[in-house]
Parts: structure tokens; C-alpha cells; sequence
């Protein structure tokens, strides 16, 4: 199936179904794929979903690197519990302690959830109900180039103003800074966070 960028395209589906799918694209990321109730959703990103993610990712490690936070992170790495839901976030993180490092294989029906998820969600594919059955402690979609902060709280996402990592910092704020200097200085922007962050 040839789709173009910024395509989002769903279909009725099983659980195998999805596994044949994920199978068939093997390591290829295009289109991503999810299931969730017997629906199989496929997307195709557009070039400003990976650039979005580049800056927001590499901003993240600058601020837990300054925080002294030990981190451990995935890319596109997928999370599934068999024959209910699957889904792969752009990017996650645990923070801190460090529960599955060194795990050839996450079971995610018994290890830890991640701390934090990130989704670039530039062709409204990602609902924060997708992270429920994992309980990701928070979850950021990025939309619109701006920053949504979700934090799992009684059983629900609830959307909140400030990250329970980064207390202190506009997390906006920074992410607008970086997106500008990225489109003129290219990794310079990363560069000048770090250089921002450690200034007293």
C-alpha cells in the first residue's frame, strides 16, 4: 500500500492482522502502526514529524543531564499487550531508576512503564486513551509545535501545565527557542541550550 506523507488511514483489523503488518515492515518506520479495539490505524510521517522529534529528544537529555537525572531511552520501540493493544511512541524515557536496562525485550505485561512518552502527533494520529493500558507516567504530544503534558492520575490522563521532571523550566518556551535555532544553526541549537542551562 503506497500512502503519502501526512496520510492517516484506518482499517478494521485483528490482533494477528497487526502482527502480520508489523512483520511484513520489518524495521522500515513508514507508515507507523497501532491497534487498539479491532482497528488498525496507519500513518505516514511528513519530514517535520522527525525534525520535531530530533529537537524535543535531544532538549529532554540536555535538561536531565542538567538535572543529574540517570536516564535510560527507546526510539520507536513497540509496545503491545497481546490481542488488546499496540502502539509505538515516537521516543520514551525512564528516569531515574533504570528498570528494564540491559533487557534484550521489554514484557510489557509485567516490567515497569516508561516515565515519560513523546509523540509528535503532527497529523493527529495519537490519543493520550493509547497510553492507558500502559501507565505511562507522562505522556507529551506535541502539537502544533507546541508542548501537551499529560500525567497518569487515577486511572486517566490528565492534562497539566508543568512536568513532574522539569519543574522550573518552560518547557515551550525552550522548545520554540530550539525549533527557531534549528532552522539556522542546525545541532548548534542543541549546543546553545546546553550552554544556556549551565550558565548561573
Amino acid at each position: 500500500m503506497e500512502l503519502p506523507a501526512g496520510a492517516v488511514v484506518r482499517v478494521p483489523g485483528t490482533w494477528q492482522d497487526y502482527q502480520t503488518l508489523l512483520e511484513h515492515l520489518g524495521d522500515c518506520t513508514s507508515p507507523r502502526v497501532k491497534y487498539r479495539n479491532g482497528e488498525l490505524l496507519l500513518m505516514v510521517p511528513l519530514p517535520e514529524h522527525g525534525k520535531q522529534l530530533d529537537i524535543i529528544v535531544d532538549m529532554v537529555k540536555v535538561l536531565l543531564r542538567h538535572r543529574g537525572l540517570r536516564f535510560d531511552s527507546y526510539h520507536e520501540t513497540t509496545m503491545d499487550l497481546p490481542e488488546h493493544s499496540g502502539v509505538i511512541p515516537d521516543h520514551f524515557f525512564y528516569i531515574g531508576e533504570l528498570p528494564v536496562v540491559g533487557k534484550r525485550r521489554i514484557d510489557w505485561s509485567s516490567d515497569p512503564p516508561p516515565d515519560l512518552a513523546i509523540e509528535c502527533d503532527v497529523t493527529s494520529f495519537t490519543s493520550v486513551n493509547d497510553y492507558l493500558p500502559y501507565r505511562v507516567k507522562e505522556l507529551w504530544i506535541v502539537r502544533r509545535q507546541r508542548i501537551e503534558i499529560y500525567q497518569f492520575q487515577d486511572e486517566q490522563y490528565i492534562r497539566v501545565e508543568q512536568s513532574q521532571f522539569f519543574g522550573g523550566f518552560d518547557l515551550n518556551a525552550i522548545f520554540t527557542e530550539c525549533i527557531k535555532d534549528a532552522y539556522q544553526l542546525g545541532s548548534g541549537a542543541i549546543d546553545k541550550l546546553s550552554v544556556s542551562v549551565a550558565a548561573p
